[in-house]
């Protein structure tokens, strides 16, 4: 069912129930697993994991200048560390207003995140660089 080109993999509720459920680890966990650490049956290609998460969704979306790596493309890239790549175990944190509660589960593996071409992710820590701008189909 993953791999039928009508699948949409990664799309979720944008955090509207992040007190209950902590599903932003799924792109993660996705590659992870389906890529690397699966021993029942056959692997995904981790390049067609990828293109699952980019290009297959945002064409779904209508944006079709993004999700692929190509002249004329807005291109943003995580590069990935592809063995040490991980998640740690999901955590309750306080920090929104009024003391309200979010799970958050952290990754590692993720060497860089650039958004438009400038670093705004380096081994986990923000660099400050918010190149990013809100998104409409």
């Amino acid at each position: 069912m993953m791999s039928h080109p009508a699948t949409l993999l990664g799309l979720g509720d944008a955090g509207a129930h992040c007190g209950y459920i902590c599903d932003a680890s799924y792109p993660t966990y996705l590659i992870k697993h389906w890529a690397r650490d699966r021993t029942r049956g056959p692997k995904f290609a981790l390049e067609s994991l990828v293109e699952m998460q980019t290009r297959r969704n945002a064409r779904a979306m209508g944006m079709t200048d993004r999700g692929a790596l190509l002249p004329g493309m807005k291109a943003d890239i995580n590069l990935i560390d592809f063995e040490k790549l991980g998640l740690s175990t999901p955590e309750m944190i306080y920090d929104l207003p009024a003391g309200g509660r979010r799970l958050v589960q952290r990754a590692s593996g993720y060497v860089a995140t650039l958004v438009s071409g400038e670093v705004v992710m380096e081994d986990g820590k923000a660099t400050g660089a918010l190149p990013g701008r809100l998104v409409r189909a």
